[in-house]
């Protein structure tokens, strides 16, 4: 090894120390970002990208393990229970709102056991059904699940999943209850849709856009406020039904007793990593959008969190749908 190059070795391996030394807290070691789903699922993607960013940001490696079981619980109980010393984070979705009304009992409280980071990522929800469907739009979808009730199916992949989330939701503002049809992920739920044996799905564009391209299946809306480039779809508030809005929203968490400075170094992290062009154009990709710089914030995803649960629990309460 060149003397040059030993410089800019001890120099970089330094700079932690220095960093340190002027108040500003930097990971001694690889931070690691616990995901409560499989490896190469939308959540892991995202996390993944997300996780390179701040490693770059961080001058320390930031690794993904996969923890998966129980709608992300196992997960997230695990984070929950680790050294709050910054080195193990949490990327989990909606389903982390849900949970604290969905299952009757957790080993840890959603709201209490955690210091959420920011919020990284929006993703529209579409409302599709199968290509035959008699529905000309989400009014008709709406009328004819009242009038046939649990005649009709819908899709999803689980209790607490953002589809079976949007699936509750679709059937509360229609006033009934369809059939539900359980499958494992969304690429079995299509597939069925796509041959005409399920009625009804609502999942992510992530998922769904490539079908709606090619209608192989039909879609009614997206449950965002405003449109999904690159999909032909109105709002659910244009199609006349506001209270159907929703997105699959992704968020990073710490545990709770992690040190402030820890939490808004990796919080900056977070930010930095959603500034990022490559991070941006992988998004775009996968039709999702990146957290604003606003939400990407402790005090914003923390107050966001607690409206969350808050609207959730009516909603799963009113479904009678819970999980042990």
């Amino acid at each position: 090894m060149t003397l040059h190059r030993r410089g800019l070795l001890a120099a970089s391996l330094a700079l932690p120390a220095i960093a340190r030394a002027q108040g500003a807290w930097t990971p001694d070691r690889p931070v690691t970002v616990t995901v409560p789903f499989a490896a190469g699922g939308p959540t892991d993607v995202l996390a993944r990208l997300v996780s390179e960013g701040m490693a770059r940001d961080l001058g320390q490696a930031v690794v993904v393990e996969n923890v998966t079981g129980a709608g992300g619980t196992i997960a997230a109980a695990k984070v929950a229970n680790a050294r709050p010393d910054g080195t193990t984070l949490l990327f989990h979705h909606i389903g982390h709102a849900s949970a604290a009304t969905l299952y009757r009992k957790l080993p840890y409280d959603v709201l209490g056991s955690f210091a959420p980071l920011g919020l990284a990522s929006d993703a529209a929800m579409t409302v599709v059904s199968r290509p035959d469907f008699a529905a000309a739009d989400l009014a008709g979808v709406l009328a004819a699940m009242r009038k046939e009730g649990d005649r009709l199916t819908i899709a999803h992949s689980g209790l607490g999943a953002a589809n079976h989330l949007c699936g509750m939701l679709l059937q509360h503002a229609a006033g009934t209850a369809l059939t539900p049809v359980v499958f494992r992920g969304s690429a079995p739920a299509i597939t069925e849709l796509m041959a005409g044996r399920i009625d009804l799905f609502c999942d992510q564009a992530t998922n769904t856009a490539p079908f709606l391209r090619e209608a192989r299946i039909k879609g009614y809306a997206v449950t965002l406020r405003q449109r999904v480039p690159g999909l032909d779809l109105p709002t659910t508030q244009e199609a006349g039904a506001p209270g159907i809005e929703m997105s699959t929203w992704h968020g990073l968490y710490a545990p709770k007793a992690t040190p402030a400075e820890a939490r808004a170094r990796l919080s900056a992290a977070l930010r930095a990593a959603l500034r990022e062009e490559r991070l941006l154009a992988r998004f775009a990709e996968l039709v999702t959008a990146p957290a604003s710089q606003e939400r990407a914030t402790e005090a914003y995803h923390t107050q966001f969190l607690a409206a969350e649960v808050a609207r959730w629990r009516p909603i799963i309460q009113a479904a009678g749908q819970y999980a042990d």
